[in-house]
């Protein structure tokens, strides 16, 4: 069966378009101001961007497949996040789907100088990350549905700091696979990664802290 288009970094742009918001925009519209301009970096096909946008905020959409964003109805700009310089500033820079845990340490990096050189002075910066101790529960089979989605990760692999896995999407007969993987971070390495970048931690932004905020240098 047709699984449709993927993108450069093997994410399904079907599976992307049918999953709906998972609570991220209210975590982010509880952040910041009423009807604050946000630059979301990595939007994809808009979960997060239209239940900001029904929230009161300007949204500008940034990613790098141009299938992604013909699903966006907002501002968008087809671009890679490192690559990414607008010349203009925003209230608030959004950086999710836990993107800082990256393996590369060059790519944290950079996406965190993309997000400090938009972000307004007085604004913040609005992380998704996954703590340190989600690296230790991760295990097969993990999982539970988001909408109509079937979300479920297998073949979890350790390797000191690196966490490996493959994530099955399904939805009613048709399915789908991704790889990932990404970098544990201690408390240490967080700060070293935002102050390099011009940031400060500033909060915890969820109970379970899996979002903060940061503010510019």
């Amino acid at each position: 069966m047709d699984q449709g288009a993927f993108t450069a970094d093997g994410c399904p742009v079907e599976v992307y378009r049918l999953l709906p918001s998972d609570g991220e925009a209210g975590i982010v519209h509880a952040a910041v101001p009423e009807g604050a301009s946000i630059l979301e970096l990595g939007s994809g096909a808009g979960r997060v961007t239209h239940a900001l946008l029904d929230l009161g905020h300007p949204v500008v959409a940034v990613d790098d497949s141009p299938e992604m964003l013909a699903e966006v109805r907002a501002e968008t700009v087809c671009s890679k996040i490192e690559e990414l310089r607008l010349g203009r500033v925003f209230d608030a820079v959004l950086l999710g789907s836990h993107l800082v845990n990256t393996a590369a340490d060059a790519d944290r990096a950079a996406f965190l100088a993309t997000a400090r050189a938009h972000v307004a002075p007085g604004g913040r910066v609005l992380v998704e990350w996954h703590p340190p101790e989600w690296f230790e529960s991760v295990r097969d089979g993990q999982g539970g549905r988001i909408g109509e989605v079937d979300v479920r990760l297998g073949q979890v692999v350790r390797d000191g700091d690196l966490l490996s896995a493959v994530v099955r999407y399904s939805a009613g007969d048709r399915s789908w696979a991704q790889a990932f993987t990404c970098r544990r971070l201690d408390a240490t390495a967080l700060n070293t990664s935002l102050t390099r970048a011009g940031l400060v931690f500033e909060r915890w932004c969820a109970d379970d802290r899996t979002w903060f905020s940061a503010n510019p240098a």
